[in-house]
């Protein structure tokens, strides 16, 4: 079954106490992208979505996890990842897919499964968040971009630094691109 991220924006903002004109001004983006949002017209960068959940204030992990405490689990079929974003550019290209292993707040560690079609971007707008993450490419090409420096990373290449610096993500490649990462604190 898919995620509804209209659905879910709806029912937090609804939560909130919130109109979509409020969430929009709280969230520093333009009402039209809520509006569009919620009526899934159109899908959210995942700097943009994180961008819209600072009005709540909300984690991407919040976001996207089931309500309520998860069981204490140590081992985690394929199937069992929770799927944070799942991201379609409106021409149909440019998927991007991060699972996630567990609760990442219980643990204060996330650990993600990305994978990035070719031409996928993580956005115009360079992410930046507390913490540290690191990653090893496990199939295809990642761009890298941290600071002002830009890498290629090929299967076996890895990245660690500071989440604080601006950072994207691309796969400038023309196979699918797989990427075992981590993060501390979560970031989604």
């Amino acid at each position: 079954m898919e995620f509804d991220v209209g659905a879910r924006l709806r029912e937090i903002r609804q939560r909130a106490g919130l109109s979509q004109r409020d969430l929009a001004q709280r969230a520093g983006v333009p009402h039209g992208l809520v509006a569009t949002v919620e009526q899934n017209r159109h899908s959210p960068s995942v700097a943009s979505l994180r961008k819209i959940l600072s009005g709540v204030p909300m984690g991407m992990a919040e976001f996207f996890e089931p309500e309520g405490p998860a069981p204490a689990q140590v081992f985690f079929a394929a199937g069992e990842l929770t799927e944070l974003v799942a991201h379609l550019h409106a021409d149909g290209s440019g998927t991007i897919s991060f699972r996630q292993v567990g609760d990442a707040r219980q643990h204060n560690l996330q650990i993600l499964h990305e994978r990035y079609a070719p031409g996928a971007d993580t956005g115009a707008s360079m992410l930046e968040h507390e913490g540290s993450e690191g990653g090893i490419v496990v199939r295809g090409v990642l761009e890298l971009t941290v600071g002002g420096e830009t890498r290629r990373l090929s299967p076996g290449d890895a990245y660690l630094f500071e989440s604080r610096i601006p950072h994207r993500f691309r796969n400038p490649g023309v196979e699918p691109c797989e990427v075992i990462s981590a993060c501390t604190p979560p970031y989604l």
